[in-house]
């Protein structure tokens, strides 16, 4: 039985499969989603790469195994960023690499195990996309002491796991100041305006915790930079993966006066983008430019926080490739190390006044300079 039957076999059923890929599909930066990947009727990815791009040589094949947070490929955001990073290495080093796509938390574990225990191939790194998997991989890393594991989003104390973490309160800071900035003055391009009488902006997170907590409290922050009496008004829907539900919400904060909405919660914020066309306003990105990743929304997007999850995947399968795999670090990426940043609209860059480009600019020196200590806890701002 070969590698994809065997996991498709003893996996869970219903969930989506793992597919081997030499090199992966063709990745052009930001704007490239998971091109070249299919779903059969089954459920299972399908990739279709060669590895041709590879420039690793004949150099010993690294595999690798990607465990995607709950929402899968094709988010436009979180997942299709990590893709990105492996995709990346895929094209410098020899890399052959393995993908899940689990649809709930509790199947992290089970997809971490069948990574961690394979023997054809045997894996050299397994990638961990997201906190939910902390728990999970806190057990499987320790009933796995031989296997290196990375896990972005949270720290897991083992030697055996590198961890990689991010300042998401400073790039969402600079969206803040954005916001601020563009919701105190009469602004009108692309599919929507903003309405400077009533100065409310809002915030829509996927599930309520402390990683997203961080969104938050940046962007808040931010907005309370430019002026302190904007109203910030924030929600939870529960889920990564729920576009109706951030629909649902968005259209609740554009009804009660927010021209304004950044969002930290995955494919949910599918449905925040379909508020902001539907009701003439505007959102703000995560993650990804998803002014390109979800282009069909361009008009509304006024930028996006990126966060290099790519680039904390890439660094871990680079130092697989070097040897240099430092198992129980902890590395943390924020504006000055360019692990996070406020990207502008494809769309709508070129309408946004100087005067809030100025802005954010400047806050963003204050913030790598230490003048300003962007808070990471709701409560706190």
């Amino acid at each position: 039985m070969d590698r994809r039957r065997f996991l498709k076999a003893t996996g869970v059923a219903g969930i989506a499969g793992l597919a081997g890929c030499s090199g992966g599909p063709t990745s052009e930066g930001d704007g490239t989603t998971a091109e070249g990947t299919e779903t059969s009727s089954d459920g299972e990815s399908t990739g279709t790469g060669t590895g041709e791009e590879s420039t690793a040589g004949s150099g010993q094949t690294i595999n690798v195994g990607m465990v995607y947070a709950t929402g899968g490929l094709g988010d436009g955001s979180f997942n299709d960023q990590a893709q990105q990073g492996i995709q990346q290495a895929a094209k410098e080093f020899n890399v052959q690499y393995d993908e899940a796509q689990p649809d709930s938390v509790s199947q992290f574990q089970n997809f971490q195990q069948q990574f961690a225990s394979s023997t054809s191939p045997e894996y050299d790194l397994v990638s961990c996309i997201g906190y939910l998997q902390a728990d999970a991989l806190s057990q499987t890393a320790s009933d796995y002491p031989d296997q290196r594991f990375m896990i972005v989003d949270s720290a897991v104390e083992a030697d055996n796991v590198s961890s990689y973490v991010f300042k998401e309160q400073q790039g969402s800071f600079l969206a803040g100041v954005m916001a601020g900035k563009l919701t105190t003055m009469e602004f009108s391009a692309g599919g929507g305006s903003t309405k400077p009488d009533e100065k409310v902006v809002g915030f829509v997170g996927g599930e309520e915790g402390d990683l997203i907590g961080k969104f938050e409290a940046g962007y808040t922050a931010g907005v309370k930079y430019v002026d302190d009496s904007i109203e910030v008004q924030s929600t939870y829907v529960g889920s990564f993966n729920e576009p109706t539900a951030g629909s649902e919400a968005a259209i609740a904060m554009y009804n009660s006066g927010a021209d304004i909405i950044f969002h930290a919660s995955g494919n949910t914020g599918t449905g925040v983008f379909q508020a902001a066309q539907e009701k003439g306003n505007y959102a703000i990105g995560v993650d990804r430019a998803q002014s390109v990743t979800k282009p069909s929304y361009a008009d509304v997007i006024l930028g996006s926080m990126v966060k290099r999850v790519d680039t904390a995947v890439y660094t871990s399968v680079e130092a697989i490739a070097n040897d240099s795999f430092d198992g129980g670090a902890v590395t943390t990426l924020g504006l000055e190390q360019d692990g996070v940043d406020l990207v502008y609209g494809d769309t709508l860059e070129s309408e946004i006044p100087s005067g809030v480009k100025d802005a954010v600019s400047a806050a963003r020196e204050e913030v790598v300079g230490g003048s300003v200590s962007v808070p990471t806890d709701p409560s706190n701002v």
